[in-house]
Parts: structure tokens; sequence; C-alpha cells
């Protein structure tokens, strides 16, 4: 009998929505997104002070976030996988596995998370890579089932190594879309996305998902750029995003994350969003 998932994903989903702030870089073994996290206690003071919904991390720096006494302090989402597909080039042999291999979620149970997370790569002429993903989620999914933990799966399709080099996003519609309704027919409780290339055709995504959608947010990008698409997002039925480098690489985390909940949970859109940041 399948345990509901409900209790935990209502920590994260305050008002229906979620802001998920991603500090799990660690385990992508790529230098580039460690800029900004080398201080991990004063990023997730930060972070906790800011207060957005959940922080996501991985298990060796969840104690930060879960030792601290606050009782509005942001849901743990846990990492529990990791992968070599980050990095500027290719390497000859792709993998993705499970940091606990034998009980998969047993430390996101320990840190009582809110959730846990886990890839669905799909890489050109990466078949292994993509199997081992499914296989992944197979044995995950299983024992979300037994312990009420809600799964997020973040299905990621990406752009030959030819095309822009290194690891990058696809942003077809037709591909994103197509994964996305894998993710959900494996049992997916919340799909964290990658944006269309026309915000106007995220709909679809979210339609495919029949579950909460977060909208994963990539590099870092002009600000108000990133605003004005994540408002775009959201009247397409996205229910809030998972940012990493757009709010712990900027100058002013804080403001970032009170834009960013203002659109999530009042509404606001991409103008009014950076007005609130700027007040901040």
């Amino acid at each position: 009998m399948r345990v509901s998932p409900k209790a935990r994903m209502n920590r994260m989903f305050t008002n229906g929505g979620c802001l998920d702030v991603a500090v799990d870089h660690g385990v992508c073994n790529e230098p580039s997104f460690m800029v900004g996290l080398e201080d991990m206690p004063r990023v997730i003071d930060t972070l906790i002070g800011a207060r957005p919904d959940a922080i996501q991390m991985a298990y060796g720096q969840a104690d930060l976030l879960q030792s601290r006494p606050e009782e509005d302090k942001p849901a743990l989402v846990m990492r529990i996988d990791m992968g070599n597909p980050y990095n500027d080039r290719r390497h000859r042999e792709m993998w993705s596995m499970l940091q606990n291999t034998n009980e998969p979620i047993i430390g996101a149970l320990e840190m009582d998370a809110a959730c846990v997370v886990v890839n669905l790569f799909m890489l050109p002429d990466e078949p292994e890579l993509f199997r081992q993903c499914v296989d992944n989620i197979s044995r995950v999914r299983a024992d979300c089932q037994k312990y009420g933990m809600p799964l997020m799966i973040e299905p990621l399709v990406m752009l030959p190594n030819d095309i822009r080099g290194g690891y990058q996003v696809d942003g077809d519609a037709d591909k994103i879309v197509t994964l996305v309704r894998l993710a959900g027919e494996m049992g997916a409780d919340i799909i964290k996305a990658d944006p269309t290339d026309n915000p106007e055709d995220f709909h679809r995504v979210v339609e495919a998902a029949r579950v909460p959608v977060l909208v994963r947010g990539g590099g870092k990008e002009d600000l108000k750029s990133v605003l004005k698409k994540s408002a775009a997002l959201m009247a397409q039925g996205a229910k809030g995003m998972v940012y990493g480098r757009n709010i712990y690489q900027h100058e002013n985390p804080k403001a970032v994350v009170a834009a960013l909940m203002a659109m999530i949970h009042d509404g606001a859109d991409g103008d009014e969003a950076w007005d609130i940041y700027n007040r901040g």
C-alpha cells in the first residue's frame, strides 16, 4: 500500500507554489558551479534569512539546514544522485548513480527531508546513461512509495556536445514534453523541467506532467530577463522554480528570493518582481 507523500509536499508548497533554491551543485564536480558556494554555512544562513519555501541540498551539507532551530525555516529537498554530464568536455564513459545504492532514501529520511530529487538525463548517443537514470528512478520510486517520500524527477534533454560544447540544455518543446511525460509515467510527484525555447509552449510541459512542475533555472543570466521569463512560465501553469546560480551567485540573494516569492505566491508579474528586487 502506498503511503501518501502529501504531508511532506505540504512543507514545500505553501499556497500551492514553491521556490526551491538549489545549492546541491557540489555533487556535479564542476568548478564553475561552485562560485558563490565556497562558504556553505554562510550561504545557508543567508538563505534561511531570505525565507524561500525550500532549499535543495545533498546529504553531506543538509545538517547545516536541519540543525537550525527555526520552526519556519525552509523545507529540505535532498539530491540523492550524482553524475558526470556537467563538465565542459564529454567523458569517455557517462554515468549517473545513486549516492546510496543499498538504501537510496535513507539519508533523506534521517534528515527529515520533504522531498528527494533524481535526474533523468537524455544525452545524444548515450543510451547507457539514460538506462542508468531509469534504473535509479525505478529503485527510488519503490522506496518513496513505502515511506511516503515525494519524488522529484529532473528530466534533462541535452544538445550534442559539438553544438555549443559541454553541458548545454536543448529547449526543444517536443523533446522536453516527451521526457517529462516519461517522468510522469514513472511516478514523479513533482517534475523539475527546463523552460522551452518559446515560453508560450510551456503549458504543454505542464499538461504532460499532470503533477506540479517547477522550472529549472540553469546558468546565471541577466536578472531582469530571468524575472520576465519566469513570469511567462508561471502564466503557462508552472507552480514555481528551482533556481540555483541565479540566486546564490547574485550579489543580493535575499532580494532575488523576495522577487521570486512575490511572483509565485502573490501573482507579481516580471516588472513588479523587478521593482521588489530593487527595493530589497
